[in-house]
Protein backbone atom coordinates (compact mmCIF):
# COMPACT_ATOMS: atom_id res chain seq x y z
CA UNK A 1 0.00 0.00 0.00
CA UNK A 2 1.39 3.43 -0.94
CA UNK A 3 1.83 6.24 1.60
CA UNK A 4 -1.14 8.10 0.11
CA UNK A 5 -3.47 5.09 0.09
CA UNK A 6 -2.35 4.14 3.61
CA UNK A 7 -3.12 7.65 4.79
CA UNK A 8 -6.50 7.72 3.05
CA UNK A 9 -7.38 4.37 4.61
CA UNK A 10 -6.43 5.70 8.04
CA UNK A 11 -8.67 8.72 7.60
CA UNK A 12 -11.52 6.52 6.41
CA UNK A 13 -11.24 4.31 9.47
CA UNK A 14 -11.05 7.32 11.75
CA UNK A 15 -14.13 8.96 10.23
CA UNK A 16 -16.29 5.85 10.13
CA UNK A 17 -15.35 4.22 13.41
CA UNK A 18 -13.66 7.01 15.36
CA UNK A 19 -10.63 4.82 15.80
CA UNK A 20 -7.41 3.91 14.00
CA UNK A 21 -6.45 0.38 12.99
CA UNK A 22 -2.96 0.07 14.41
CA UNK A 23 -1.95 -2.40 11.69
CA UNK A 24 -2.26 0.32 9.04
CA UNK A 25 0.30 2.85 10.23
CA UNK A 26 1.88 5.50 8.03
CA UNK A 27 5.03 4.03 6.54
CA UNK A 28 8.34 5.72 7.34
CA UNK A 29 6.61 7.98 9.87
CA UNK A 30 7.17 11.67 9.34
CA UNK A 31 8.28 13.91 12.16
CA UNK A 32 5.74 16.69 12.78
CA UNK A 33 6.73 19.71 14.86
CA UNK A 34 3.65 21.01 16.68
CA UNK A 35 3.70 24.48 18.21
CA UNK A 36 1.07 25.06 20.87
CA UNK A 37 0.89 21.30 21.41
CA UNK A 38 -0.41 21.70 24.97
CA UNK A 39 -3.34 23.86 23.90
CA UNK A 40 -6.88 22.74 23.14
CA UNK A 41 -6.35 22.12 19.43
CA UNK A 42 -2.75 20.99 19.84
CA UNK A 43 -3.68 18.18 22.20
CA UNK A 44 -6.44 16.86 19.95
CA UNK A 45 -4.26 17.09 16.83
CA UNK A 46 -1.25 15.46 18.49
CA UNK A 47 -3.36 12.51 19.59
CA UNK A 48 -4.80 12.08 16.10
CA UNK A 49 -1.43 12.36 14.34
CA UNK A 50 0.25 9.96 16.77
CA UNK A 51 -2.51 7.40 16.25
CA UNK A 52 -1.99 7.76 12.49
CA UNK A 53 1.66 6.78 12.86
CA UNK A 54 3.36 10.18 12.82
CA UNK A 55 6.21 11.13 15.13
CA UNK A 56 4.75 14.15 16.93
CA UNK A 57 7.23 16.49 18.59
CA UNK A 58 5.87 19.39 20.70
CA UNK A 59 7.84 22.62 20.52
CA UNK A 60 8.94 23.95 23.89
CA UNK A 61 10.67 27.24 23.05
CA UNK A 62 9.06 30.66 23.30
CA UNK A 63 8.44 32.02 19.81
CA UNK A 64 10.06 35.29 20.77
CA UNK A 65 13.24 33.69 22.15
CA UNK A 66 15.06 33.52 18.84
CA UNK A 67 18.23 31.79 20.05
CA UNK A 68 16.33 29.03 21.87
CA UNK A 69 13.89 28.67 18.97
CA UNK A 70 16.67 28.31 16.39
CA UNK A 71 18.46 25.71 18.50
CA UNK A 72 15.33 23.64 19.10
CA UNK A 73 14.26 23.70 15.46
CA UNK A 74 17.71 22.53 14.39
CA UNK A 75 17.71 19.75 17.00
CA UNK A 76 14.24 18.51 15.99
CA UNK A 77 14.80 18.84 12.24
CA UNK A 78 11.10 18.32 11.39
CA UNK A 79 9.67 16.90 8.19
CA UNK A 80 6.48 18.91 8.63
CA UNK A 81 5.36 21.77 10.86
CA UNK A 82 1.94 22.78 12.13
CA UNK A 83 1.73 26.08 13.94
CA UNK A 84 -1.01 26.44 16.58
CA UNK A 85 0.81 28.56 19.16
CA UNK A 86 -0.95 31.83 19.78
CA UNK A 87 -3.43 33.71 21.92
CA UNK A 88 -6.70 31.89 21.39
CA UNK A 89 -8.94 34.04 23.59
CA UNK A 90 -10.20 36.83 21.36
CA UNK A 91 -11.28 38.99 24.33
CA UNK A 92 -7.77 39.21 25.78
CA UNK A 93 -6.97 42.78 26.87
CA UNK A 94 -3.28 42.68 25.90
CA UNK A 95 -3.53 44.04 22.36
CA UNK A 96 0.23 44.21 21.83
CA UNK A 97 0.59 40.53 22.68
CA UNK A 98 -1.58 39.57 19.70
CA UNK A 99 0.97 41.07 17.29
CA UNK A 100 4.02 39.98 19.30
CA UNK A 101 2.89 36.35 19.22
CA UNK A 102 0.91 36.01 15.99
CA UNK A 103 2.97 38.18 13.64
CA UNK A 104 6.47 38.44 15.11
CA UNK A 105 6.41 34.98 16.69
CA UNK A 106 5.38 33.35 13.42
CA UNK A 107 8.06 35.29 11.58
CA UNK A 108 10.65 34.00 14.05
CA UNK A 109 9.43 30.44 13.49
CA UNK A 110 9.66 30.71 9.70
CA UNK A 111 13.12 32.27 9.90
CA UNK A 112 14.28 29.40 12.10
CA UNK A 113 12.97 26.87 9.57
CA UNK A 114 14.86 28.62 6.79
CA UNK A 115 18.11 27.91 8.64
CA UNK A 116 17.66 24.13 8.40
CA UNK A 117 20.01 22.30 6.00
CA UNK A 118 16.92 20.70 4.44
CA UNK A 119 13.59 22.51 4.47
CA UNK A 120 10.44 20.82 5.82
CA UNK A 121 7.99 19.35 3.32
CA UNK A 122 5.06 21.43 4.56
CA UNK A 123 4.48 24.28 7.02
CA UNK A 124 0.81 24.72 7.98
CA UNK A 125 -0.11 27.95 9.75
CA UNK A 126 -3.40 28.19 11.66
CA UNK A 127 -4.89 31.60 11.04
CA UNK A 128 -8.53 32.45 11.79
CA UNK A 129 -11.87 33.06 10.09
CA UNK A 130 -12.19 36.21 12.18
CA UNK A 131 -10.20 37.99 9.49
CA UNK A 132 -13.37 38.07 7.35
CA UNK A 133 -15.25 40.27 9.84
CA UNK A 134 -18.77 41.19 8.77
CA UNK A 135 -18.62 39.56 5.40
CA UNK A 136 -20.86 40.71 2.56
CA UNK A 137 -20.94 37.08 1.42
CA UNK A 138 -23.30 34.58 3.02
CA UNK A 139 -20.41 32.10 2.87
CA UNK A 140 -16.94 33.64 3.20
CA UNK A 141 -14.49 32.58 0.49
CA UNK A 142 -10.70 32.59 0.56
CA UNK A 143 -10.36 35.20 -2.19
CA UNK A 144 -12.41 37.95 -0.55
CA UNK A 145 -10.71 40.91 1.12
CA UNK A 146 -10.19 40.69 4.90
CA UNK A 147 -12.31 42.97 7.09
CA UNK A 148 -11.04 42.51 10.66
CA UNK A 149 -12.91 44.24 13.47
CA UNK A 150 -10.49 43.85 16.39
CA UNK A 151 -6.81 43.45 17.25
CA UNK A 152 -7.04 39.67 17.40
CA UNK A 153 -8.30 39.45 13.82
CA UNK A 154 -5.96 42.22 12.65
CA UNK A 155 -2.97 40.37 14.11
CA UNK A 156 -3.99 37.28 12.15
CA UNK A 157 -4.15 39.37 8.97
CA UNK A 158 -0.67 40.68 9.79
CA UNK A 159 0.54 37.10 10.26
CA UNK A 160 -0.91 36.03 6.92
CA UNK A 161 0.55 38.95 5.00
CA UNK A 162 3.94 38.37 6.58
CA UNK A 163 3.74 34.63 5.84
CA UNK A 164 3.03 35.34 2.16
CA UNK A 165 6.50 36.86 1.88
CA UNK A 166 7.85 33.34 2.60
CA UNK A 167 5.80 31.61 -0.10
CA UNK A 168 8.82 31.60 -2.42
CA UNK A 169 11.13 30.28 0.30
CA UNK A 170 9.12 27.71 2.28
CA UNK A 171 6.20 25.36 1.48
CA UNK A 172 3.80 27.44 3.58
CA UNK A 173 0.04 26.82 3.67
CA UNK A 174 -2.46 28.95 5.58
CA UNK A 175 -5.61 27.49 7.16
CA UNK A 176 -8.53 29.66 8.25
CA UNK A 177 -10.58 27.64 10.76
CA UNK A 178 -14.11 28.72 11.60
CA UNK A 179 -15.53 28.35 15.11
CA UNK A 180 -15.15 24.95 16.71
CA UNK A 181 -15.40 23.40 20.15
CA UNK A 182 -15.08 20.12 22.00
CA UNK A 183 -13.92 18.41 25.16
CA UNK A 184 -10.94 20.19 26.69
CA UNK A 185 -11.79 23.73 25.62
CA UNK A 186 -11.59 26.15 28.55
CA UNK A 187 -14.86 27.41 29.96
CA UNK A 188 -13.97 31.06 29.36
CA UNK A 189 -15.05 30.20 25.80
CA UNK A 190 -18.75 30.44 25.08
CA UNK A 191 -19.77 26.85 24.32
CA UNK A 192 -17.94 25.22 27.28
CA UNK A 193 -19.40 27.96 29.48
CA UNK A 194 -22.90 27.07 28.31
CA UNK A 195 -22.29 23.35 28.71
CA UNK A 196 -21.01 23.85 32.26
CA UNK A 197 -24.13 25.81 33.20
CA UNK A 198 -26.37 23.03 31.89
CA UNK A 199 -24.35 20.32 33.65
CA UNK A 200 -24.69 22.23 36.93
CA UNK A 201 -28.41 22.86 36.32
CA UNK A 202 -27.77 26.58 36.78
CA UNK A 203 -31.02 28.56 36.92
CA UNK A 204 -29.74 31.46 34.78
CA UNK A 205 -26.90 32.61 32.57
CA UNK A 206 -25.77 35.96 31.15
CA UNK A 207 -25.24 36.07 27.40
CA UNK A 208 -24.98 38.58 24.58
CA UNK A 209 -26.77 38.56 21.24
CA UNK A 210 -28.58 35.23 20.79
CA UNK A 211 -29.12 35.82 17.07
CA UNK A 212 -25.45 35.75 16.03
CA UNK A 213 -24.66 32.85 13.72
CA UNK A 214 -21.51 30.77 13.85
CA UNK A 215 -20.25 27.42 12.73
CA UNK A 216 -20.01 25.33 15.88
CA UNK A 217 -17.81 22.62 14.41
CA UNK A 218 -16.30 19.70 16.27
CA UNK A 219 -12.57 19.88 17.01
CA UNK A 220 -12.23 16.35 15.61
CA UNK A 221 -13.29 17.54 12.15
CA UNK A 222 -10.89 20.46 12.29
CA UNK A 223 -7.97 18.21 13.24
CA UNK A 224 -8.86 15.70 10.51
CA UNK A 225 -8.72 18.59 8.03
CA UNK A 226 -5.37 19.80 9.36
CA UNK A 227 -3.83 16.34 9.03
CA UNK A 228 -5.12 16.06 5.47
CA UNK A 229 -3.82 19.55 4.61
CA UNK A 230 -0.36 18.62 5.84
CA UNK A 231 -0.40 15.71 3.43
CA UNK A 232 -2.19 17.04 0.37
CA UNK A 233 -2.45 20.86 0.37
CA UNK A 234 -0.71 22.95 -2.26
CA UNK A 235 2.03 25.26 -1.00
CA UNK A 236 1.28 28.96 -1.16
CA UNK A 237 -2.46 28.40 -0.82
CA UNK A 238 -5.09 29.44 1.75
CA UNK A 239 -7.90 27.10 2.78
CA UNK A 240 -11.05 27.66 4.80
CA UNK A 241 -11.46 24.88 7.35
CA UNK A 242 -15.20 24.84 7.80
CA UNK A 243 -18.44 22.94 7.28
CA UNK A 244 -20.52 25.75 5.76
CA UNK A 245 -23.19 25.09 8.40
CA UNK A 246 -24.00 28.01 10.70
CA UNK A 247 -26.39 28.02 13.64
CA UNK A 248 -27.54 30.77 15.97
CA UNK A 249 -26.53 30.92 19.61
CA UNK A 250 -30.21 30.50 20.45
CA UNK A 251 -30.11 27.20 18.56
CA UNK A 252 -27.21 26.03 20.73
CA UNK A 253 -29.14 26.89 23.91
CA UNK A 254 -32.23 25.11 22.59
CA UNK A 255 -30.17 22.03 21.72
CA UNK A 256 -28.64 21.87 25.19
CA UNK A 257 -32.10 22.24 26.71
CA UNK A 258 -33.39 19.42 24.54
CA UNK A 259 -30.54 17.08 25.47
CA UNK A 260 -30.52 17.79 29.21
CA UNK A 261 -34.25 18.53 29.70
CA UNK A 262 -33.12 21.57 31.69
CA UNK A 263 -34.57 25.01 31.07
CA UNK A 264 -32.31 27.95 31.82
CA UNK A 265 -33.23 31.61 32.21
CA UNK A 266 -31.21 33.83 29.88
CA UNK A 267 -30.30 37.37 30.88
CA UNK A 268 -29.08 39.51 27.99
CA UNK A 269 -26.12 41.53 29.25
CA UNK A 270 -25.59 44.66 27.10
CA UNK A 271 -21.89 44.60 28.04
CA UNK A 272 -21.56 41.36 26.06
CA UNK A 273 -22.84 42.98 22.86
CA UNK A 274 -20.36 44.93 20.71
CA UNK A 275 -21.40 47.68 18.33
CA UNK A 276 -19.28 46.17 15.53
CA UNK A 277 -20.18 42.58 16.32
CA UNK A 278 -19.85 40.00 13.54
CA UNK A 279 -23.42 38.84 12.99
CA UNK A 280 -22.66 35.78 10.84
CA UNK A 281 -19.45 33.84 10.43
CA UNK A 282 -19.80 30.95 8.02
CA UNK A 283 -17.32 29.67 5.47
CA UNK A 284 -17.41 28.22 1.99
CA UNK A 285 -15.74 24.77 2.22
CA UNK A 286 -15.60 24.22 -1.56
CA UNK A 287 -11.84 24.70 -1.97
CA UNK A 288 -11.00 22.28 0.84
CA UNK A 289 -13.59 19.76 -0.30
CA UNK A 290 -12.29 19.86 -3.88
CA UNK A 291 -8.74 19.23 -2.70
CA UNK A 292 -9.72 16.30 -0.49
CA UNK A 293 -12.01 14.79 -3.11
CA UNK A 294 -8.98 14.39 -5.38
CA UNK A 295 -7.62 12.00 -2.76
CA UNK A 296 -10.91 10.21 -2.04
CA UNK A 297 -11.30 11.90 1.35
CA UNK A 298 -14.53 13.29 2.73
CA UNK A 299 -14.51 15.05 6.09
CA UNK A 300 -17.06 13.87 8.61
CA UNK A 301 -18.73 16.79 10.39
CA UNK A 302 -20.39 15.64 13.64
CA UNK A 303 -23.78 17.20 14.29
CA UNK A 304 -24.15 19.93 16.90
CA UNK A 305 -26.15 17.46 19.00
CA UNK A 306 -23.32 14.94 18.84
CA UNK A 307 -20.64 17.48 19.78
CA UNK A 308 -22.63 18.94 22.68
CA UNK A 309 -23.57 15.46 23.87
CA UNK A 310 -19.90 14.45 24.07
CA UNK A 311 -19.08 17.65 25.96
CA UNK A 312 -21.92 17.13 28.43
CA UNK A 313 -20.69 13.59 29.09
CA UNK A 314 -17.01 14.51 29.20
CA UNK A 315 -17.33 17.57 31.43
CA UNK A 316 -19.94 16.00 33.67
CA UNK A 317 -17.93 12.85 34.42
Amino acid sequence: MTDESTYTHLLSLNYKANRINKTHQVKNSLKILVTGANGFTGQHFSKLATAAGYDVVPMKSNLNDIAALDAEILAIYPDQVIHFAGISFVASKDDEAFYRVHALGTSNLLNALLKLPKLPKKVLLASSATIYGNSANLFSIETQAPSPIDHYAMSKVAMEEMAKTYFDKLPVVIARPFNYTGIGQKDNFLIPKLVKHFINKAPRIELGNLDVEREFNDVSMICDAYLALLQFSESGEIYNVCSGQAKSLQNVVDTLSSITKHQIQIHINPDFIRANEVHRMCGDPAKLQTLLAKHQIQLHAPTLENTLGKMLTGLGS
